[in-house]
């Protein structure tokens, strides 16, 4: 890998872990009093916003051969978290109280702290081992809470607003269906998508916990 790449991601992901580190600081109050589980999105929903909007850059760099990762698996993965902070969460202000958002956002915020902090330090080479080790063994329980009663329990939560106020008629009504009839249909095939790209994390693990673990027997 060229420096001047090797520099830039280090960069982008030092900056991505500190953001998600500062974001989890200010979640970590909401888990007791005074401060309320509700209290999420209030005290951490604007920085997320930028940061999973920021992450698009991801898909470019996996389009352009900086990391070697599927563009299109990059995208979904994007996607589905973009448009759950993005076009639900924000523009519904009854669901941002929901504790299910706390749940979403605190899942999310550990296992980016993780990953982003084992992406920066392998571009270095100097990654520990029990790093490596949490990035692919925390996101077996962090991924099923944080879709689970996070996302989708969420967006179950917004569909009567979404139907009450139209939500974005203008755009889904050029497709002869409404916002509402769409996030239905997320709420469908989110099991089975997220499914697809857990087992894929979990081949990962297979490919990276194993091949240090062969490495130490021999």
């Amino acid at each position: 890998m060229a420096r001047p790449a090797k520099l830039y991601l280090v960069c982008y992901n030092s900056l991505q872990a500190l953001g998600w580190f500062v974001a989890l600081l200010r979640l970590l109050p909401c888990l007791a009093p005074p401060v309320s589980v509700h209290s999420a999105y209030a005290v951490a929903g604007d920085l997320i916003c930028v940061l999973q909007t920021c992450a698009i850059l991801e898909t470019v760099h996996a389009a352009i051969g900086l990391v070697p990762t599927a563009p299109l698996l990059a995208f979904l993965q994007w996607g589905g978290r973009t448009h759950f902070v993005l076009a639900v969460v924000r523009q519904i202000p009854e669901v941002q109280s929901s504790p299910s958002v706390l749940i979403t956002f605190m899942a999310w915020s550990i296992s980016e702290v993780i990953r982003y902090s084992h992406y920066a330090l392998t571009t270095l080479k100097v990654c520990p081992s029990w790093l490596t080790y949490l990035r692919y063994t925390a996101f077996i329980p962090l991924y099923p809470i944080g879709v689970g009663p996070g996302e989708m329990w969420t967006m179950y939560q917004a569909l009567p607003f979404v139907k009450k106020r139209n939500l974005y008629s203008g755009f889904f009504k050029k497709f002869s269906m409404s916002y509402h009839s769409f996030l239905v249909g997320v709420l469908v095939c989110y099991p089975f998508l997220w499914l697809k790209l857990y087992m894929h994390v979990f081949k990962q693990r297979k490919s990276k916990l194993g091949k240090g673990s062969r490495k130490k027997r021999a």
